[in-house]
C-alpha cells in the first residue's frame, strides 16, 4: 500500500486511515457531518495526493487527447481545463478526468487513483503519434482547499489575485513561498476553492503555511469520507460507482462532455445511442421517509418490479434527508417520478429530483 507525502501528518492528528485506491488515506478526523459542515459553511483541506497526473507534450499532444476523450479540447486555452471521459470500445467509460491545457502542445491529465496504470496504457496504446508521455503521479502532491472563505483565507499565500482565477480555470504561480505551483478552481465539493498542485518536496511545507494561514477562518483537515458527501449532494459522478467499464456517458448524463463535432473511441457508436435513445439514465432522487439509501440496492416500481440500482447513496449532511444517484430503466426517469428503495425487505417512496441536490 502506498503513503502520500503526508501520511505521517494525517496519523499525527488522529486521522482513521484506510486503504483506498492502492493508497493509506484519511478517511476522516473528527466526524463526517462535522467536516462536511466545514466546508459548506468555513474552509477545509484534503489531501488527494493518490490522484494520477500526467503530462502529454508535443506538436500531435491534442491530436491524441481528442481521439481519447469525449469532449473537445481544441477549445481549450492556456489556463483553462475541462472535465471529460476516455470512451472504451464498448459503450462503456475508462475513466472520467480532467484534462489542463498547461501551454501550446503541452496538456495535463488528472486521473482518478484507482485507474492510473489502467487510463496510463489505454492512452499509451492509442499514441501511434509520436506524443511525449509522462506519468508523474508519484512525483506531485495535489491539496484540495475548498470552502467559501478559501479565497480569503489563502489570499496571503500568493502574489496572484486568487479571487480572479474562475471556475475551471487555473493559473501556474507562485503559493506558500515556493515558485511554479498550479493553483486550479475546478471544485469537487460545490463549495468554491482550489486544488494545489505541487511537488511532495514541497507539500508539507506548503500544508503548514495553509494552516497557518487558515487558522482564523477555521480551517480543518477534511477526510475522503466527507468529500464524498460533498460530492454527492453536488451530484457529481463517482468513478466505480456511477460510472464504469459497463455504463455509457450517455446514460450517465455526460452527454454535455460527448462531442460528436470530432472522433473519438467508440464515438459512431455512442452517436447512434444517442440518437436511438438510452434505455436506462441515471438519475438523482430524494427518499420521502427517514431512512439511507446505499450503493448496490435495488430500485423498484410500485408493484415492486426491479427497475434499476443505487450507485451512490448517503444521508445528506447539509438537508438531512436520504439522497442518492442509481440507474432506472428510461420510462422511471422523469422528474417527480416515484421510485422506490428497497431497504432490508422494505420498500421506501424515493423522488426523482433535479440536480444538484444542494442549493446555496
Amino acid at each position: 500500500m502506498k503513503n502520500t507525502a503526508l501520511t505521517h501528518i494525517h496519523e499525527s492528528l488522529g486521522a482513521k486511515m484506510l486503504p483506498f485506491a492502492g493508497y493509506n488515506m484519511p478517511i476522516l478526523y473528527e466526524g463526517v457531518n462535522a467536516e462536511h459542515e466545514t466546508v459548506r459553511n468555513d474552509v477545509g483541506v484534503f489531501d488527494v495526493s493518490h490522484m494520477g497526473e500526467f503530462l502529454l507534450s508535443g506538436k500531435n499532444a491534442l491530436a491524441l487527447i481528442q481521439k481519447v476523450s469525449s469532449n473537445d479540447a481544441s477549445t481549450l486555452t492556456i489556463g483553462r481545463a475541462q472535465y471529460s471521459c476516455l470512451p472504451n470500445n464498448d459503450g462503456g467509460i475508462v475513466d472520467d478526468l480532467i484534462i489542463y491545457k498547461m501551454k501550446e502542445e503541452q496538456y495535463m491529465l488528472v486521473v482518478n487513483a484507482s485507474n492510473i496504470d489502467k487510463d496510463w496504457d489505454w492512452i499509451s496504446s492509442h499514441n501511434d503519434l509520436g506524443v511525449e508521455m509522462k506519468n508523474l503521479s508519484d512525483d506531485y502532491s495535489l491539496l484540495a482547499i475548498q470552502g467559501p472563505k478559501a479565497v480569503e483565507a489563502m489570499q496571503s499565500l500568493s502574489s496572484i489575485d486568487l479571487s480572479a482565477i474562475p471556475y475551471y480555470h487555473f493559473e501556474v504561480a507562485d503559493f506558500a513561498g515556493f515558485p511554479n505551483v498550479i493553483i486550479s478552481a475546478t471544485g469537487y465539493t460545490g463549495s468554491g476553492g482550489f486544488e494545489i498542485y505541487c511537488k511532495n518536496s514541497e507539500v508539507e511545507t506548503i500544508w503548514n503555511k495553509v494552516f497557518e494561514a487558515g487558522a482564523s477562518f477555521g480551517i480543518k483537515p477534511i477526510g475522503l469520507a466527507a468529500r464524498d458527501t460533498l460530492r454527492l449532494e453536488m451530484g457529481f459522478c463517482l468513478y466505480g460507482n456511477d460510472i464504469n467499464d459497463t455504463t455509457s456517458p450517455l446514460e450517465a448524463g455526460l452527454g454535455w462532455i460527448t462531442k460528436f463535432t470530432k472522433e473519438f473511441t467508440n464515438s459512431e457508436n455512442l452517436k447512434k445511442q444517442k440518437e436511438t435513445g438510452v434505455t436506462k439514465k441515471l438519475v438523482a432522487f430524494e427518499m420521502q421517509e427517514r431512512s439511507v439509501p446505499r450503493h448496490d440496492y435495488e430500485i423498484v416500481n410500485k408493484e415492486g418490479k426491479t427497475i434499476g440500482i443505487v450507485t451512490s447513496g448517503t444521508m445528506s449532511p447539509s438537508m438531512n434527508v436520504g439522497i442518492g444517484l442509481g440507474y432506472v430503466t428510461i420510462e422511471n426517469s422523469a422528474i417527480d417520478s416515484d421510485i422506490y428503495i428497497r431497504i432490508r425487505k422494505n420498500d421506501v417512496l424515493a423522488k426523482v429530483v433535479k440536480l444538484p441536490f444542494y442549493k446555496k
